[in-house]
Formats: structure tokens, C-alpha cells, sequence
């Protein structure tokens, strides 16, 4: 009747559970449950055991110290939960069992499920990526707020923009933000902003609240119509440890709505405060930039003054004026050795000749000194005359002259303008005249 066993594995007890147990860790794996909860024991070493269960079947269930921490509300007996956890086998007893790592309330962990699969898809269609989201304004000054008008976020957000700047102009459009028809109206305001387009930004959202509250912010339809609107826009939906979809999709998530009214607004104290640093800061440049032109500008003048034609007209009087008492004064020092020269031989005529030739030496004396006075006068004459040809010839080479006739010269940063390239649009002209200068912009 019985087969021999010789040939046969046999295995302990404890072989076969451990057997069982691999199995069904390796096989099955992670499982999410939904089932009402029995039994439920706590114990005191912190682990939880009780008895997951529906209609027809049941399964033990225990959950460990170290996961269950996690768990935001303990559950009672006969909750309808949603759990997450690992088949296995207890192999002291052989109990069939699930270890629970993750445990909610069902409707909220149905929710969940919903929110991760729409994230996931959206995610996919690129409506999170940052390269298409648009920036905050620089300068707002009318801010739209799609919330319900008498609920606690709308107080919130004007309380903010009034403390902070009260010159901002505030359009509200008015939508529920809890229940069935909260999404539609949401979207429909949004398009209504989009359409409009009186604002400069808009902020969507609501007060903190459950998941099932915040649920209206996870539609598809809604992501859509804020990806796609031309308007920034700031979701503001729940408290800082909320997130919905609305905030992922939107140009920037703030974590409240008294968040998002500070990012839309500057203090107008911060910003007083930075208009005075400015002007500060461009009266410093402007007056640093001044005396630095004013610095370049004396060293050219004088570079200038050093070839200017008057300068160099002067030096050539000084220089003829020199080369005149030099005459003069060689004519009286030849002069005077004439007359001493003279004096001489009139002193030894009066010895050695008769008294009726002194007056044929006088009297040549007398041309003499008529001849060399006409010598002298025509080597003045001659002198002024080169120094007035050479003046004239200065005159008529200096550019001042020029200018008298109706010609100008044009300066650029202190160089001499030769040739219309060297101009481009917007350049500062210097221009002489021969009566003054003119300043001009090349447009």
C-alpha cells in the first residue's frame, strides 16, 4: 500500500515552511489590498496584528513597528483600508500572512492611486517641464486671483498685498473650489482671465483642507487650461505640505496663498529702500564719470595748447623781437666803435694836417654818417619787413584763419575728426568754430 521512501526527498516540518515562505516572498512579491480590518491588536512592543478581510475570505496580517510609525491616524476596528505589503509565511505556526508596510484610509489611497497615475501621465506629455514655464513679472501691477470670494485664502492674499504694496490692482474671479462643480468653474475663470487679459499675473487656489477637499486641483482638463493659458500663473492650493497637480503644471507653486501674495508683490519699503541705493549708486557713477572726462578733457587741452597756432605764432614774435634787439643792439655797439674810431682820426688830423682840410673831413664824416645810417634803416626796414612776411605766412597757415572763412573742425572724445567713417550713430561731436564751439549727436 505505501511506497517506499528510500528514494523519496523528505523534509522536516521546518523545511517545508521554509520551502513555502521563499515562495512566496520570491513569487508573489509587493501586493496593494483592499480589505476591512478585524482583529486589530496592538501590541506593546509597538508591532500591529490583525485580520484583513472581505465578504468571503480572510488573510492575518501584521504590521511592523518600524512602518507603521508612518501611519498619520491609527485604525480601528471594521475600517476599510488600503494597504500595501509582501505575502508571506509565519513558520513557527505556517500561517499564511501579509506584512503590511503601508496602510490608508481606502478612499483616500484610492485617491492617491488616481493622483500618481495622472501625474505620471502628465508628466509624459511634458506639462511639468520648467523650459515651458513663464517667469514672474518684474513690474506687476494688477494681480488676478480665481478662489472662492469668501473664503478664507482671498482674505488672506489682499491682507498681503495691502501691507505690502497697496498700489496693486486686484480682479478676483469668483469659482467654488470644493465638490462636483468646483473644476469647471475653475477652468472656466481661468479661460475667463486668459481671454480678458487685464491682469499681469493670476493666482489660483484655496486654504488647506483633506485630499478629497484639494481634489477639484487634480483634473486633467484643469492642468491642461493652466499649461496652455498665456497668463502667469501661481498655484496657491492648500497648505506648504499640500501638492496637486495644479502645482506642477503651474509657472510657479507657492505653499500658500499668502505665499503666492508675496510673490507677486515688492514691498514698497524694500522698494523706496532700493530706488534711493540706485540713485545713489548712478549719481556716484555719473559724478566718477564726470571727473574723469573733465581729467581727459584737461590733458587734451593742454596736449592742444602745446601746437596750437597762437602759441607757435607767439613764439615766432618772440623769437623776431630777439633777433631785432640784437640788431640793434650790434648797430650800436658798431656805431659807437665808428664814432670812437673817428674821434681818433679827427684827433690826429687836427695834428699832422692845415686847418682847410678839417673841412673836407667833416664834411666826409658827415656822409659817412649819412651812408651809415642809410644802411641802418634799410636792415631795419628789411628785418620788419621778413618778420611781417613771416607773420602773415603763420597767420595764413593757422587754423584759426581757417576757420574765419567758414570752415569748422570736429572733435571726437578729444581727437580730431578726418573722415565720415570714423563716426558710427550716436556719437558725441565737439565742433570749433571761429567764434566758438558746438556740441552735437550723429543720429
Amino acid at each position: 500500500m505505501f511506497s517506499s521512501s528510500k528514494n523519496q526527498n523528505i523534509l522536516s516540518i521546518t523545511q517545508l515552511n521554509r520551502f513555502a515562505r521563499s515562495v512566496l516572498d520570491s513569487e508573489i512579491g509587493q501586493v496593494w489590498v483592499s480589505a476591512e480590518i478585524s482583529n486589530l491588536v496592538m501590541a506593546s512592543s509597538g508591532h500591529w496584528y490583525f485580520t484583513l478581510k472581505d465578504n468571503k475570505a480572510q488573510v492575518k496580517a501584521a504590521m511592523f513597528k518600524g512602518s507603521n510609525r508612518s501611519v498619520s491616524k491609527k485604525p480601528l476596528e471594521g475600517d476599510k483600508v488600503l494597504v500595501r505589503g509582501k505575502v508571506s509565511l509565519y513558520e513557527a505556526r505556517g500561517d499564511y500572512q501579509l506584512i503590511v508596510e503601508h496602510l490608508e484610509p481606502e478612499g483616500e489611497g484610492r485617491l492617491k492611486q488616481e493622483f500618481e497615475k495622472l501625474k505620471q501621465k502628465l508628466n509624459a506629455d511634458g506639462l511639468f517641464t520648467l523650459q515651458t514655464k513663464q517667469p514672474i513679472p518684474a513690474n506687476i501691477k494688477k494681480v488676478g486671483i480665481v478662489t472662492s470670494p469668501t473664503g478664507a485664502a482671498i482674505q488672506d492674499i489682499l491682507t498681503v498685498l495691502k501691507r505690502r504694496n497697496p498700489n496693486i490692482d486686484v480682479i478676483i474671479y469668483p469659482a467654488m473650489v470644493q465638490g462636483e462643480q468646483a473644476t469647471q468653474q475653475i477652468v472656466r475663470a481661468i479661460q475667463q482671465a486668459d481671454n480678458r487679459q487685464e491682469v499681469d499675473i493670476l493666482i489660483v487656489g484655496r486654504g488647506g483642507g483633506s485630499l478629497e477637499d484639494l481634489w477639484c486641483f487634480n483634473d486633467e482638463r484643469l492642468a491642461h487650461v493652466i499649461f496652455n493659458s498665456e497668463l502667469p500663473i501661481i498655484s496657491a492650493v492648500g497648505h506648504e505640505i499640500d501638492f496637486s497637480i495644479a502645482d506642477l503644471v503651474a509657472d510657479v507653486r507657492a505653499p500658500t496663498p499668502s505665499a503666492a501674495a508675496e510673490l507677486v508683490s515688492v514691498d514698497h519699503n524694500q522698494l523706496n529702500h532700493k530706488i534711493n541705493q540706485y540713485r545713489d549708486d548712478l549719481y556716484r557713477a555719473a559724478l566718477r564719470s564726470l571727473q574723469s572726462k573733465a581729467h581727459q578733457l584737461e590733458i587734451k587741452r593742454s596736449q592742444l595748447d602745446q601746437f596750437h597756432p597762437n602759441r607757435q605764432l607767439l613764439q615766432q614774435y618772440q623769437h623776431v623781437d630777439n633777433l631785432h634787439l640784437k640788431l640793434r643792439h650790434a648797430m650800436t655797439q658798431k656805431i659807437q666803435k665808428e664814432k670812437v674810431h673817428m674821434s681818433a682820426l679827427k684827433t690826429a688830423m687836427n695834428k699832422h694836417l692845415p686847418n682847410h682840410k678839417t673841412k673836407d673831413l667833416n664834411h666826409r664824416l658827415q656822409e659817412m654818417k649819412s651812408i651809415l645810417l642809410n644802411h641802418i634803416s634799410r636792415a631795419m626796414l628789411s628785418a620788419n619787413n621778413r618778420l611781417a612776411t613771416q607773420a602773415q605766412l603763420l597767420n595764413t597757415m593757422s587754423p584759426l584763419a581757417t576757420l574765419s572763412r567758414g570752415y569748422s573742425i570736429s572733435f571726437k572724445e578729444g581727437d580730431i575728426v578726418r573722415s565720415k567713417t570714423e563716426l558710427t550713430k550716436g556719437d558725441v561731436l565737439e565742433t570749433q568754430f571761429a567764434d566758438g564751439k558746438v556740441k552735437s549727436r550723429i543720429i
